[in-house]
């Protein structure tokens, strides 16, 4: 063998210790803000529910309407494969899924509203509200995650939607202490300020209480162009999730709310919309890295009434679901029971069909090579093992259907997705 030549350089120690000195803040800046994927279960959806009809069979009971849906308008596989226009050869296997799940667990993330679905009432009546919500969290909703959405943080409901947070946060206490996969939602959200006032309130109902700093968290509600565009200018969402003080959880897009904001006729105010398109990839942007989900909103088009109106309805939700899933907006909003049957099949049908390719590139990946087709990166190797994960978080895969193939556990396999584990916060332990 030949002597290798010597390497020659110019830099010396000193010159890469000075770069390490001036980029040391910039290191830790980022780590701060870009903590990457939070490592627990994100919900396919969000049920919102008026507080006055939530009561402690709520999600039980919307899985029984759901399921009655079904059986009435879609009774077998290949009816409701019909309907939506599903393959031949996942219908069966959807539906059988669709009805476990709905039997199961309909529901995975309730969220108890005392916003725009309660409206305004006397403030002895929202004050039993809140504490009779708080009870029925605390005794469970048979739901992973559930939470409340206050009033906003504007003038003219501030000191209703800060009373409601405390008498429900108080009585959760009272009860036997906070439980994980609470969620607290606050909506209209159209300055940083305002976003910041809430790491206050939640900081002095900790310090209050004596729970951990960083315990409560919150998502926001994108439903106002502010929140989107500031008056300089400037993109707004990345300001509002640095003013929660690593505190927010998700952002949630307003179909309705930033629609109408817009000037968007009422005929035409949904999901797709380009200006839905507009918001929601600026908060895709802002969220990614940073640990914080992003979830699309709704479509108030109803499956009910007569059979055809029912199937109208149910094709337009699982379009929309589809869509959604395909621009990686993985949770959305349901407003009725019926909607169940349609988002569950479109989440399900999105995970089975992707389910060959993805072990088959992720098993090559982990052998060290491609598939001969394709030679994927580090990057696309964690798309392919958060994918299969969040199928297997919702029940649309088993896990063994995924470990038996790749080779991987499921610890390896959320090593590979850049799931570093449940942070202790209560907010993200579930």
């Amino acid at each position: 063998m030949g002597t290798q030549p010597e390497v020659v350089t110019t830099f010396s120690r000193a010159v890469s210790e000075r770069i390490g000195a001036l980029l040391g803040p910039v290191d830790a800046a980022l780590a701060r803000r870009y903590p990457g994927e939070p490592g627990t279960r994100q919900p396919v959806h969000t049920v919102y529910v008026p507080a006055d009809a939530f009561g402690d069979g709520t999600a039980r009971a919307w899985g029984e309407q759901a399921l009655a849906a079904l059986d009435e308008h879609a009774a077998d596989a290949a009816a409701f494969g019909a309907v939506l226009g599903l393959p031949e050869r996942l219908a069966g296997e959807v539906y059988a899924r669709v009805r476990a799940k709905l039997g199961g667990e309909p529901v995975e993330d309730l969220r108890i509203d005392f916003e725009d679905g309660y409206g305004v009432r006397p403030d002895t009546e929202e004050d039993a509200a809140a504490a009779r919500a708080a009870r029925l969290v605390a005794a469970g909703t048979g739901t992973p995650y559930t939470g409340i959405r206050i009033k906003c943080l504007e003038a003219a409901v501030r000191e209703r939607g800060i009373r409601t947070l405390d008498v429900f946060l108080t009585g959760l206490v009272a009860a036997g202490g906070v439980p994980d996969g609470l969620v607290v939602t606050l909506p209209k959200v159209s300055h940083p300020a305002q976003a910041a006032a809430m790491v206050r309130l939640m900081e002095e109902f900790e310090k209050a209480h004596g729970l951990p700093g960083g315990r409560l968290g919150f998502e926001i509600q994108i439903e106002t162009t502010q929140a989107v565009l500031g008056p300089d200018g400037r993109a707004t969402v990345a300001r509002l999730v640095e003013a929660g003080e690593g505190r927010v959880t998700s952002l949630h897009y307003g179909t309705f709310d930033y629609s109408a904001a817009c000037g968007v006729a009422a005929a035409h105010q949904s999901p797709d919309h380009p200006v839905a398109d507009h918001a929601k990839a600026v908060m895709q942007v802002a969220a990614a890295g940073t640990g914080v989900r992003v979830s699309d909103g709704s479509t108030n088009v109803l499956p009910v009434g007569p059979r055809e109106r029912v199937h109208e309805g149910w094709r337009l939700h699982h379009a929309l679901v589809r869509r959604s899933l395909e621009r990686a907006y993985y949770q959305g909003w349901d407003m009725h029971p019926a909607q169940l049957p349609t988002r569950y099949a479109a989440v399900y049908a999105f995970y089975r069909e992707g389910l060959g390719p993805a072990v088959a590139r992720l098993a090559a990946y982990a052998a060290g090579g491609g598939d001969g087709a394709v030679l994927d990166e580090p990057a696309t190797a964690r798309a392919l093992a958060g994918f299969l994960l969040r199928g297997i978080d919702c029940g649309a895969l088993d896990a063994a259907e995924v470990t038996d193939p790749t080779g991987l556990d499921l610890s390896a396999l959320s090593n590979v997705a850049g799931r570093s584990g449940a942070v202790e916060n209560g907010w993200r332990s579930s």
